[in-house]
């Protein structure tokens, strides 16, 4: 089916999920190797912050070691001690400052289209050349997860993580033709209940299993609205990883890259 793609203009669509959005690459390596370029990319949290570095024009390659940073969370998670979240954004946003600058929407090689959810009234926003604000900014609103990660501030509004809208963004696509890359799709999920030693560790893997159970029927209804649309959809299998494991990189990297190649 990617052998299609040749002679066709396709969106490019990467959702989030935080570390498991590392598959993302895989799924780069395999476009370069087949020589195969999106027309626009749109993304939602960790699919965002990889689709904009491939929308200025870097390589998979190149991409895998800016991501890398990420796989020692001390160096980009600080505490905070007040506000909202638990997570203060500053180490990141040095990062990605360091990467796109003051670039904006304008600026891409590639259209890009970034989604996040506007708080005060709960709507899906996308972030484009039409509104062209900073690329940095509006990274920083799409993965403002409410409570772990700053809320973002744009213009008096204020944002937060995509995923409460869309987390597989596929409405605005422009084109009838979309790759769209789930990684909290249907093998995303472990089959049985959890069974660790610590009740607690339990509780959390039961809230991150409804999380993503959650998000799925998101995605399912969007996907059942869009009938018109020819949709490739490749759901990397990242049932085995949480979603805060930004130390298994070649892991999850080579689960996009396996599930690419099926396709």
């Amino acid at each position: 089916m990617l052998s299609d793609l040749h002679n066709k203009e396709f969106s490019l669509s990467l959702s989030g999920g935080g570390a498991l959005g590392l598959s993302h690459l895989g799924v780069l390596s395999v476009l370069e190797e087949k020589n195969l370029l999106p027309s626009e990319i749109l993304g939602t949290s960790m699919g965002a912050i990889i689709g904009a570095l491939y929308a200025i024009g870097l390589k998979e390659s190149e991409i895998t070691s800016i991501v890398d940073k990420f796989g020692a969370i001390k160096k980009w998670v600080k505490l905070s001690l007040k506000g909202n979240a638990i997570v203060d954004t500053t180490k990141i946003e040095t990062i990605f400052k360091e990467v796109f600058g003051d670039m904006s929407f304008k600026d891409t090689k590639i259209p890009l289209k970034i989604i996040t959810t506007k708080l005060d009234n709960s709507k899906r926003v996308v972030f484009s050349k039409e509104n062209n604000i900073k690329l940095v900014d509006a990274l920083l609103a799409t993965m403002a997860i409410p409570g772990i990660f700053n809320e973002k501030v744009i213009d008096g509004d204020i944002y937060v993580d995509g995923f409460l809208s869309e987390n597989l963004p596929l409405t605005d696509t422009k084109y009838n033709t979309i790759l769209a890359v789930d990684v909290l799709g249907k093998n995303s999920f472990n089959r049985e209940l959890p069974d660790n030693i610590f009740k607690t560790s339990n509780v959390f893997d039961m809230f991150e299993k409804s999380l993503r159970t959650l998000i799925y029927n998101q995605t399912q209804k969007n996907i059942e609205c869009l009938s018109d649309k020819e949709i490739i959809l490749i759901e990397p299998k990242t049932e085995g990883f949480s979603t805060y494991q930004f130390n298994k990189l070649k892991k999850l990297r080579k689960k996009g890259l396996k599930a690419t190649l099926k396709v």
